[in-house]
């Protein structure tokens, strides 16, 4: 695990009066498959920003799994990359 403290937390500090905004995330951990499915259907992540009216930035944010799109994003994406919205997921339960 390693503490990611926001740019926020870090101004906030310069004030007495702050409410801290940390949090721990695991590099390690993987929930959706954005990234890969882009690669298959030979898209890009500028094109999806553009297809779904989101920043470039949240759409890598996003493909490197840093946070999680709303459910109703993911299908929008699913949509747009014509699969199943489950495709985008990485299975919580393996052979099963």
């Amino acid at each position: 695990m390693y503490l990611y403290v926001t740019r926020d937390f870090a101004e906030a500090t310069q004030n007495s009066n702050f409410s801290a905004s940390i949090h721990f995330i695991s590099y390690m951990e993987r929930y959706n498959r954005i990234k890969v499915l882009l690669a298959e259907k030979q898209r890009t992540s500028k094109w999806l920003a553009d297809e779904i009216g989101r920043s470039k930035a949240t759409v890598s944010r996003w493909c490197s799994n840093q946070v999680q799109p709303p459910l109703e994003v993911l299908y929008q994406i699913a949509n747009l990359l014509e699969v199943d919205v489950r495709e985008l997921l990485v299975p919580n339960k393996l052979g099963k």
